[in-house]
Formats: C-alpha cells, sequence, structure tokens
C-alpha cells in the first residue's frame, strides 16, 4: 500500500481495487498506516452521498515519531520487504521469448573504510529518492512498472 500511495493519492476502494481486496481489508490497512504516521490524508471525494478519504504516502517526510522506531517494528519492516523481494520477482518482465528482462541483484557483507560505507550509504539513498520523486499513478501512459528494496546497514564489530 505504501508504494501504491507513493505515485498517487487514492481513496479505500480504489486501493482495494488495485490491490485486489475487499474495500473493507483495504479500509482497515490504511487506518492503521494513518495511525502509524506512514499515510497522510490528502484529500476527500463525495462518493455515492458519502465521503471517501484520499490517503497518500509522504515518504520523503520522516514518521513523526518520539524517538527512532522500536526493534521489534523495525525488524517487522524489514520482515514484510523481505517477504516482498520473492513476489515480485516471480512477477517480473519476461520478454518475447520468455526469457526474463534483465536485473540487478546485490548482496554483500564486508568490511570497507568509512568513506567508502558513506559514499555507498548515499547512493542507495540516491537511488531510493530518484523512484519515490518520480513515482506516477498505476499504468499512466509512458510509464512502466519497477521495483527496488535496498537494506543498507552496519554490522556489529565481532566476527
Amino acid at each position: 500500500m505504501l508504494s501504491l500511495l507513493t505515485g498517487a493519492t487514492l481513496s479505500a476502494a480504489e486501493v482495494a481495487r488495485e490491490l485486489d481486496i475487499t474495500q473493507a481489508n483495504a479500509s482497515y490497512h490504511l487506518r492503521r498506516l494513518l495511525t502509524a504516521g506512514l499515510l497522510v490524508i490528502d484529500g476527500e471525494e463525495k462518493v455515492n452521498g458519502g465521503t471517501a478519504k484520499k490517503y497518500r504516502h509522504p515518504w520523503d517526510v520522516e514518521p513523526d515519531a518520539e524517538g527512532p522506531a522500536t526493534e521489534v517494528d523495525r525488524l517487522a519492516e524489514v520482515q514484510v520487504m523481505a517477504d516482498a523481494v520473492p513476489r515480485r520477482f516471480r512477477k517480473r518482465l519476461r520478454g518475447a521469448e520468455g526469457a526474463p528482462e534483465p536485473t540487478f541483484f546485490s548482496d554483500i557483507d564486508t568490511w570497507v573504510e568509512p568513506e567508502i560505507w558513506e559514499e555507498a550509504m548515499a547512493l542507495a539513498r540516491q537511488a531510493s529518492y530518484l523512484l519515490h520523486a518520480n513515482a506516477r499513478p498505476p499504468r499512466t501512459e509512458g510509464t512502466l512498472r519497477a521495483t527496488m528494496s535496498i537494506a543498507v546497514f552496519r554490522m556489529e564489530e565481532g566476527r
């Protein structure tokens, strides 16, 4: 939902249609994400005599928190991201002869100088910012669907 609401401002009904889930399920999760500070209400629209809230993910704003997320929260976020990678990978674009389109994978656990670490972190943030800042609503003409999952963090000094 957060990825979807990065490039579009949508109601619960629109999110439900896009994700092929019930409106009640979409509404429940949108309220939970709103309460967690991960979404904002970005307008309302009249629908069938009622009012539908429009939600947006303010990806470029730090969540409103009095401190860092708890370790449990961060671990849950990492698990959700890790679970999404195989699901998304199975849906990757295939070429005319059924061969998968080019992909890029990288996995490394190594030791580097502090300057290299800072440069790598900056490049990862830059790549993430580039995609987030240019996200468009689903199926916008002239766009293609892309995915990127990045986890960059320092390890303990032990072995």
